[in-house]
């Protein structure tokens, strides 16, 4: 094991090919390979909530795969996430798939585990469902915290056929629990049919700002920061991404695909612009693998993965040495 001083990182490329070696998130060391995390990667292999396609259960190993093509240095940020933290591999959250209640009391508790043993999570999903359980326990270290979503749909709905858990219902939960900061919500990528505008009025009561994809279109990578960036201030902000906010040219293998969606390099951008912000954990979600090609959708979350862990791990190593 390295020293508390020296993250552990990545195995050398230039020794074992990207092909081979450990099959964690970029090749990094597990969580009992390292005598602390800053950040803990961790899949939550569950799609019991989805109302479409299933097959998002397969998505934290599919993206831990395509993970293999990233390198230590992100020049975009400037930054070695992997030299300026101790990240790691925390395996999979072992959920039952057959009872979504208890699935989501084992995500939180799990959750708050980690979380207690003071890392931050990079959550590889996995259907929506897990956002709320992974919110109550980033809240209840952290207080209500402002959220970031990332989706083609608004996921506020009430309930599906009678459930109050489904991958379309964890942030209107989350708004009932207290666990939001409802000055600071905002959706970015919204588009498609709805079942009604009440929808529309039902979301904007809860607090949430909504960004189109056409908006980013219109308006740019940059300005839609910048916006998002007052927005949130410097509260606590949870970062929640259902990687169909991407079109399906940038993502065909998810569950409910919409037409119009951002490209992969908008949304990199935009996480990019909000690297000042005080990111205490993240997801990224509802990748399933059976409907992909060529690996497109699992790239693209593979690497929407690496900039939120080089955000978090930049933070961590200013907040080390303030």
């Amino acid at each position: 094991m390295t020293s508390a001083s020296e993250p552990r990182g990545p195995v050398d490329s230039s020794r074992t090919p990207r092909y081979a070696g450990p099959a964690t998130f970029a090749r990094l060391p597990r969580l009992d390979q390292v005598e602390r995390t800053d950040v803990a990667v961790v899949g939550v292999p569950f799609d019991s909530g989805v109302s479409y396609r299933p097959g998002a259960r397969f998505g934290g190993n599919a993206i831990r795969e395509a993970s293999r093509l990233l390198r230590p240095y992100n020049p975009a940020q400037d930054a070695s996430p992997f030299a300026l933290a101790q990240v790691a591999d925390a395996g999979d959250i072992a959920v039952n798939p057959f009872n979504i209640n208890e699935a989501v009391e084992t995500v939180e508790h799990a959750a708050g585990e980690l979380l207690a043993g003071g890392a931050r999570l990079m959550t590889l999903g996995g259907d929506h469902t897990i956002a709320l359980p992974l919110l109550r326990a980033v809240a209840a270290k952290h207080g209500p915290v402002a959220l970031l979503h990332f989706d083609a749909h608004l996921d506020t709905w009430d309930t599906y056929f009678g459930a109050a858990y489904t991958h379309g219902t964890p942030f209107r939960r989350a708004v009932e629990e207290g666990i939001l900061d409802t000055s600071a919500l905002s959706h970015v990528g919204i588009r498609g049919p709805l079942y009604g505008k009440q929808d529309l009025t039902d979301d904007a009561k809860m607090g949430f700002g909504i960004v189109t994809s056409a908006d980013v279109y219109r308006r740019g990578a940059d300005e839609v920061a910048d916006q998002l960036r007052q927005r949130i201030g410097d509260r606590p902000l949870y970062i929640s991404i259902d990687i169909d906010c991407l079109d399906p040219a940038h993502a065909p293998g998810t569950g409910t695909p919409e037409a119009g969606g951002m490209t992969s390099r908008e949304l990199l951008e935009i996480l990019r612009g909000l690297s000042s912000c005080r990111l205490v954990s993240a997801d990224v979600v509802e990748v399933a693998p059976a409907y992909d090609h060529a690996e497109i959708t699992c790239v693209a979350a593979s690497h929407t993965a690496y900039e939120l862990t080089t955000i978090m791990s930049r933070q961590i190593a200013a907040e080390r040495a303030a």
